[in-house]
């Protein structure tokens, strides 16, 4: 599975072409404040992780989506050949039943 990382673009296709207009736009739409390198960072690149509460923020200020924001390639898991999301009945470990549930993205 890969997410990708859409900050750039949704902000670009909404006017805001630098972080320092993004940061603007978080204090003044969404109330939320971040340091100058930290919103520089989000727009650079793809963060490891992001928290719930700035993820809002951004969809806030931009008038967005998480949609926009985050991008999921749903293209067939190459270890296994299932896509995405399927689930297998094989493999531990056991849910209540007996039955075995596994996320296709685990071998």
């Amino acid at each position: 599975m890969t997410m990708r990382w859409r900050l750039r673009m949704a902000a670009a296709e909404r006017g805001v072409w630098t972080a320092a207009h993004l940061r603007r736009l978080l204090a003044s739409e969404a109330g939320y404040e971040m340091s100058a390198p930290s919103v520089a960072a989000l727009m650079a690149a793809e963060p490891a992780q992001v928290k719930l509460t700035t993820l809002a923020a951004l969809c806030t200020a931009l008038q967005c989506s998480p949609n926009d924001l985050l991008e999921l390639d749903t293209a067939a898991d190459p270890r296994n050949g299932m896509r995405i999301g399927e689930w297998r009945s094989d493999h531990s470990p056991r849910n209540g039943s007996g039955m075995a549930l596994t996320p296709s993205l685990l071998p």
